[in-house]
Parts: C-alpha cells; structure tokens; sequence
C-alpha cells in the first residue's frame, strides 16, 4: 500500500517580516510532534547549488564578475533556482512522505518581478516553468506573514502580496500572520489559525497540527477560521461611503454629500478619527497653534480637554481663567468655575461615551471634581514624564490604566490623543483596545469569530483594507496617503455596528440596541482640517484644497 504523501507549509511575505525565523521554528515543532519533516528555501543556499549562485548574483554580482544584471534576467534566474528545489527537494520529500516547510514560493517571484518594473505579461511568461514544476502539488496552508514596523518599500511589497492572496485562497487556504511579538506567542497564532482551518475542513477537534493525508486540500473562505457575514461588506461600503462625504465637505460641495439614505439620516463619526470635529480641534488648538510643547503642559492640556471631551467645557476653561497651563493651575479656580457652570445647567461632559464618575475615588460626589484630582494625581505621580520615557503605546496604556475611573477603553482612547502630540510618537498599527462599540459591530460583521480576539479581528481589517476596497470595487480615498490604523478600523466597528441597526436589523450585535439616537444635520460652514505635523500630510492637505472655494 502506497505511503501518505507529506504536506507541503508554505511562508510567504516581504522582506524582514520574520519567514525563515518562523518557518524554521514551525517545521520544529512539527518534528517536535514526532512528524518526519524538512525546511527548505525556495532558492537553495547549499554552496555549489544553483540557487547560491543565483544569490550571489543579486546581493554581490561583482564577485561573480558580472557588472550589471537587469530585471528580467534575474526573475528567470531566480524560477531557475527555484525549479531546481522544487525537482530536487520537495517534490522527493513530500513523495517519501516527509512533510515540507518552505521559505518563499512563487509568489516572491511575482512580487519582486511587479516591484522592479517587470511587466505583468513578461513576469507571467517568465514563471510559467515553475508554476509547470508545482502541478499537482498545492500548500497545505499558505502562511502569509506582515509586521507593523516595515519601511514604506516593504509596505509597498505587502500591498502586492495581498493582492496575490486575494486571487489564491480561492485555491488554496491562505492564512495572514502579523508578526508583532515574541515568536513563541506568533506561533500560537499560526497554530491557531491554521487548526482553525482543520476545523472548519473535519467539523471536529483539532488539539495539533495537520495530521497527514493524501487527501487534495479543500478550499476555505479566505477570513478562516472567522467567519464574515453581510455586514462585513457593509463595513466596508460604510467607510468608503463616510470618507467620500468627509472629502466632498472640505473641498466646498454643498449638501447632500451621499446618496445613502441612512448616512443622509442619521450622525456618523469620520472613517478616520483624526479628523472627527473634537479630534480635530484637540490637535489643532489643543495641542499645537504655537502652544508650550512641555512634556508636563503637554499632558495637562491633553488630559483636561478629554476627561470631558467637549470643545465648549475647554472654552468656558480659557474664557474664565485664560490660557490653560499647569503652571498656573489652581484646584479652587477650576472648580469654581466648573462648579458655577454645572449650577446653571450647562453640561460639562460630551455624550460621546459615557465617563465613569469615579465616586469614592477620591472622596467627591461631583464627577468633574473627581476628575480634576485625578488629573492632579497624574501630574504629581510625574506621569508626563514615564509615558514620554514609554517604549510603545502598550506601555502608555498600561500607565494610564493604573488609575481610578479609566478603564481599558479610556485608556486606549487617551494613548492614542497623546500620541497626536509631541510627548510620543507610537506607530498606531501595533495595539488596540475594542470599546464597547466597537465589540457589538465585531458580533455583527462576524457570525463566528474562529477563536479569534476582537484585537486580532480589528487587526484583520486593517491588514486587509486594500484589498477588500479593491474586492467590492470601492474607490476608498485615503487620509492622503495615511491608511487606517486599527484605531480607525476600531471606530468604524463602533459605527457600522449602528449603521446596521437600520440597514440590517435582523443581525444581531452584543448590545441589543435597535435606534440610532443622534440625527444627521448638514453643516455647511467652512471646514479646515489640519493633522498632527509628524504625520507629514498637512502640505498634502493644503495643495488640495488651495483655491477650493468653501461655503
């Protein structure tokens, strides 16, 4: 009786996203669990091979004494080299039943083809041997790895692969990795995640790894394990819908800036937060417009103006006291005012989301003077300065999550307006914190999750977004350049999750809300949008709105 054929593990991705660290450490593990296995790469690296020379001949070509090698010699060379594996290599092991891990696949070729000018034609020629080579024999898993922390030539190549993915996880299962951790904990997930396609194959447990099989891989949904429903698409139409109304406002287009009806109706934030009216104003006048980039006025400015959120209660602040410093803070004076405010009716607080009171967190039962002893707690505990010595936003979130009446999503939410500032500079793609609402449209997008963590699901999103506006054929305007981040792709969970209480009442969410409660209303008076200067789109903005006229 003929032997079960081996699997073939394939991990792809651009360069410095971890492939070979983590396809090493996977084919251990799998030989860990008593499976015969070996890792190759697709371009052979054994002295005297093919593929070293090939190697030599893109990294050191002068020592070969070759000159100059251009683009499209080399993609052959490389399908040379990698033929020469796939013959020599994985095509005997996996035939002995060994299973194989791969470092790179064709898709590399493609890839580095597009990124140096190669035609698409020319490049679909030049693989058509290999692609020859791998007939009858697919990946197992496909392992597409990505990390935040890439410079914009590498982000460049991960756009490409995605666009790669999208095409051959109708094929094959392809599963996307982000590689922001220790590699321990980035090989849970990829166990997870690719169990979490056995699964969804067998329908049974899955306490390991693939079990061998002769089997032809069966072709999964390319979110698996999560599963999407209607509304995820939505989430998508939402955001290009929302982003489209933002643009046509700032370049002076009267109203009615959508056709959609709900959009027409009812009050959405922005697809990117940054450029929400109390965001906006928080950079703009908050932050920044000439004011003292101390670390401690910094801080102070920022805390102030969020404990309650209302552009109107920082006003009353610098119409009663004058400018707002923590050098001139005094207790008595704030509360005074704010209590003054408060006796008239005058609501101190913004209805955006709902502010802990905090009572008996520092012996008050007024909410705002509790506030303010926080605030003081803060700026005597020296906390300016541990967030701006913080190494990322995990660390700023934890510091921040130390104190009373701020929870998790609080703290997410002023990590991420300090990082608008001067006191850090967080790259906003590794960490997030799912709100509330957040959480009710995650429930509504997915009809299973896979075992997955809101985080990851948020992550998904932001990973994807290209492709996916390219799926629906959505021509998704970024914030000039600036993709979403996750706290971006955090919010829209918050709003499409309201969005579908009217589009789609019959998916349920976590909250159990049905209405929308605040109602749209056109504000056509002139909108300038200016953005945190580390950003670098702020000259970007100003050329494309220059000699706009504005309403």
């Amino acid at each position: 009786m003929a032997s079960k054929r081996g699997q073939l593990f394939v991990f792809e991705g651009p360069r410095g996203v971890g492939k070979t660290t983590l396809s090493q450490a996977f084919a251990l593990q799998l030989e860990g669990q008593g499976r015969p296995c070996q890792h190759f790469s697709c371009l052979s690296r054994r002295k005297g091979s093919l593929g070293d020379i090939i190697h030599r001949l893109q990294h050191d070509a002068k020592s070969l004494g070759v000159e100059r090698i251009n683009s499209q010699s080399l993609q052959i060379l490389q399908v040379a080299g990698h033929v020469e594996v796939i013959c020599e290599q994985v095509q005997p092991a996996i035939e002995d039943g060994v299973d194989v891990v791969l470092d790179r696949y064709w898709w590399s070729t493609w890839v580095d083809g597009i990124l140096r000018g190669v035609s698409k034609r020319l490049l679909r020629s030049i693989l058509r041997p290999e692609l020859d080579a791998w007939a009858g024999l697919q990946p197992t898993v496909l392992v597409l790895l990505d990390r935040p922390d890439i410079s914009k030539t590498t982000r460049d190549a991960a756009s490409e692969y995605a666009k790669v993915a999208t095409q051959e996880c109708e094929k094959y299962p392809v599963t996307h990795v982000v590689n922001n951790c220790d590699v321990a904990e980035v090989m849970a997930r990829i166990d997870q995640q690719i169990n979490g396609i056995k699964h969804a194959r067998d329908g049974d447990s899955a306490p390991s790894l693939w079990e061998p099989t002769s089997a032809a891989p069966t072709v999964f949904s390319k979110l698996s394990p999560a599963k999407s429903s209607v509304v995820f698409d939505t989430y998508w139409r939402f955001a290009a819908a929302r982003q489209e109304m933002f643009f046509k406002r700032i370049t002076g287009e009267p109203p009615p800036w959508t056709v959609d009806s709900v959009l027409q109706t009812y009050k959405f934030t922005n697809a990117y937060r940054a450029s929400d009216r109390v965001s906006q104003y928080l950079i703009r006048n908050v932050l920044y417009n000439n004011r003292d980039q101390d670390p401690n006025e910094v801080f102070f400015r920022t805390l102030l103006f969020k404990l309650f959120n209302k552009i109107e209660t920082w006003q009353l602040i610098e119409r009663k006291l004058g400018d707002v410093s923590w050098g001139e803070y005094s207790y008595d004076k704030y509360d005074r005012v704010l209590g003054r405010a408060r006796a008239q009716g005058i609501r101190l607080y913004s209805a955006a989301y709902i502010m802990p009171s905090g009572r008996g967190a520092y012996g008050y039962k007024r909410k705002y003077r509790t506030h303010l002893k926080l605030l003081e707690s803060m700026m005597q505990d020296d906390l300016p300065a541990r967030i701006a010595d913080a190494s990322n936003m995990t660390e700023s979130f934890a510091l921040l999550r130390a104190y009373p009446t701020i929870g998790d999503f609080l703290a997410y939410q002023y990590a991420t307006d300090l990082n608008y500032s001067t006191l850090t500079d967080f790259p906003e793609d590794r960490f997030v914190v799912a709100g509330p609402g957040a959480k009710d449209g995650i429930r509504k997008c997915f009809s299973e999750m896979g075992g997955l963590k809101d985080s990851d699901l948020i992550r998904l999103m932001m990973d994807r977004q290209e492709e996916e506006f390219s799926r629906l054929n959505l021509p998704f305007r970024s914030l000039w350049g600036r993709r979403l981040q996750l706290i971006d792709c955090q919010n829209l969970f918050c709003e499409v999750g309201k969005y579908a209480r009217v589009a789609h009442p019959d998916v349920a969410g976590v909250s159990g809300r049905t209405r929308i409660k605040q109602r749209f209303r056109a504000n056509v008076s002139p909108l300038a949008v200016w953005y945190p200067p580390k950003w670098g789109i702020n000259d970007k903005v100003e050329d494309s709105i220059t000699h706009v006229s504005v309403i």
